[in-house]
């Protein structure tokens, strides 16, 4: 009997992280869809199961101090894809500015800290946030892409400036 119900639980757990899927031959982001770049380009393409990373991710800003309000955020978010391109023949910084302008992201917010540029990118309509973007980029050949999908408001967005405001990191807004 307990082997039985060893098996269920390994069947279960297998379920869920299938959706858990890191690839390097797959891209799990469409700004990434250009065949050019796979070709030309090294690069790990992370789809984050949020039912597993949403608890993680709250106990860590326990941890750290951050306040209800932050961690509140965490629970709007329904999907996280990451990409990171480390070295490229093809201009993916260029490319990726073309993407965000042709389907309509704002720039909320960035920071220059430490050789890297991190921008938060948001796709809007009306009072509503449907999808950001977070980059990393540094002064190497490597980008970070972190694409959240979620229902945000425009005030859930100034709490995160915010809160990287209180942190002392130094902000460019755009």
């Amino acid at each position: 009997m307990l082997r039985f119900l060893y098996i269920i639980i390994l069947t279960i757990v297998g379920f869920f992280l299938q959706s858990c899927m890191l690839s390097q031959n797959k891209v799990h982001t469409d700004f990434f869809d250009n065949p050019g770049f796979k070709e030309n380009s090294t690069f790990v393409s992370i789809n984050v199961p949020t039912f597993l990373a949403k608890s993680y991710v709250k106990n860590a800003l326990r941890e750290d101090g951050e306040s209800q309000e932050v961690i509140d955020l965490v629970k709007k978010i329904s999907d996280v894809k990451v990409l990171i391109v480390e070295s490229s023949t093809t201009p993916v910084k260029a490319e990726f500015q073309k993407y965000l302008t042709k389907n309509n992201y704002e720039e909320w917010m960035s920071v220059k800290q430490q050789g890297q540029l991190i921008s938060i990118n948001a796709q809007q309509s009306k009072d509503l946030i449907k999808r950001m973007i977070i980059t990393v980029n540094d002064d190497n050949d490597e980008s970070i892409f972190v694409d959240v999908k979620g229902k945000f408001s425009p005030d859930d967005i100034s709490k995160i400036i915010n809160a990287t405001e209180k942190n002392q990191i130094k902000i460019h807004r755009n």
